[in-house]
């Protein structure tokens, strides 16, 4: 049987398209549920500025533990045992400088190149397995002049939308709508289901005249569905419960980098300590920023391509110190809330690094990495060789494992990282 890749299975109006089968091929030319959280929650953030970072300024020039912090590390005095800082690591086969900014979670092989495909990135990995246990099963936001660019990314390589107003976000995790408005999306979550169970039925008939190969196919497609299924069901419950409450005002939006940065990991705190999301991610478009840092009067990007001179690199290491400035209020902020005998920053493992390792020549090797909290045995510097850098995608199998996901395999990975335990 030959199918046409434009073949759609219809249901109330709304289409649904058929993944790519071997049938198809000719054709085409070759072409989770809502309720009480566990005993012990763990939760993952991940950071990435997308510039890069100043080596000079980051990586302490000893390896180990005892190592004398560095001038961006200054600000994470306070938290330095709850911190390991990583060098000499990278995504293998990443490249493409900036366009490794869609890799940094996912760290699918050179996202530069036209025949590119991404594949899932670290979070929503994490959210289908454990995100079914909380209102949200991620959330995804940036920090940026412009656009909704997202670190997170599908099975499917589909880059989910990320959230560019703190205002918006506090609405979403704690206004709670009308009677008649949590109606409305009770009906329309509704609605979803029943066009996938009408669209999972049609589909079904296909299988009698498929081949092996794609009813495999098939069968994956249809975990999708149900997937998609279970998650409107859970949103579905959600949506009957009220939304925590907070002390906080809402947040403006403001202007420059710093306050929107700063509003941003504020309600990345929020959000964890009212537990409506486990998992979090934040893009850091430092583009068009600068004015309004204290000791810089240039454009961030332009900065970036310092090309050695003394007065962009003075700058540059202003704006970098600022951002490590406002992550360490997040960093305390978790140790000081506590959960069930620990600090939230023992259950969270917090990344924060770079997609690129030079920004001055686009480099994507020797990434600068940090992680902390997640119950991990910190207070060192892990360095790896520059020349041979270390695989990175171990790093996320840790985290992975530290959240109770049980996989020892992600993207490019070889195992867990060499060096870090937990507690």
């Amino acid at each position: 049987m030959q199918l046409s890749r434009r073949m759609f299975l219809r249901a109330s109006g709304v289409s649904l398209s058929l993944p790519l089968l071997e049938a198809m091929r000719p054709a085409f030319g070759g072409e989770s549920p809502a309720g009480k959280p566990d005993e012990t929650p763990r939760r993952m953030v991940a950071v990435c500025t997308n510039l890069g970072v100043l080596e000079r300024h980051f990586v302490p020039k000893k390896a180990g533990a005892g190592y004398e912090l560095t001038p961006y590390l200054q600000p994470l005095s306070d938290v330095r045992d709850q911190v390991t800082v990583i060098s000499g690591s990278s995504h293998p086969d990443v490249t493409g400088g900036h366009s490794a900014e869609a890799a940094f979670l996912t760290a699918a092989p050179h996202p530069g190149a036209a025949s590119f495909r991404n594949t899932i990135s670290l979070d929503q990995y994490a959210a289908e397995r454990v995100g079914s246990r909380t209102r949200f099963s991620s959330l995804s936001l940036v920090v940026a002049q412009n656009g909704n660019q997202s670190l997170s990314f599908t099975s499917d390589g589909v880059m989910l939308p990320a959230e560019r107003s703190p205002a918006q976000v506090f609405r979403t995790l704690f206004v709670e709508g009308d009677k008649a408005a949590v109606e409305r999306q009770v009906e329309q979550l509704r609605v979803g289901r029943s066009i996938l169970d009408t669209v999972g039925e049609r589909a079904k008939s296909l299988q009698k005249s498929l081949g092996n190969a794609d009813r495999d196919r098939l069968d994956q497609y249809f975990s999708s569905v149900r997937e998609v299924e279970r998650r409107l069901q859970t949103a579905q419950e959600w949506e009957k419960k009220p939304k925590p409450k907070v002390d906080s005002p809402p947040p403006r939006d403001g202007e420059y980098l710093l306050e929107r940065l700063g509003a941003m990991y504020d309600l990345i705190r929020l959000a964890l300590v009212t537990d409506s999301t486990r998992i979090v991610t934040l893009m850091v478009k430092t583009d068009g920023f600068g004015a309004h840092v204290p000791g810089v009067s240039d454009e961030s990007h332009n900065l970036s391509h310092h090309v050695g001179r003394p007065d962009k690199l003075d700058q540059l290491r202003n704006l970098e110190l600022a951002q490590f400035v406002e992550l360490a209020k997040l960093l305390k902020g978790l140790g000081a809330a506590k959960e069930g005998g620990a600090s939230l920053l023992d259950r969270t493992s917090v990344l924060y690094g770079s997609n690129l390792g030079n920004g001055n020549n686009h480099d994507n090797k020797n990434l600068p990495i940090l992680l902390a909290g997640g119950g991990f045995k910190h207070g060192q510097h892990l360095a790896f060789d520059k020349e041979n850098n270390y695989p990175l995608p171990n790093l996320f199998v840790s985290m992975l494992q530290r959240l109770g996901i049980e996989s020892d395999k992600f993207a490019g990975a070889t195992g867990t990282m060499r060096g870090l335990e937990t507690k």
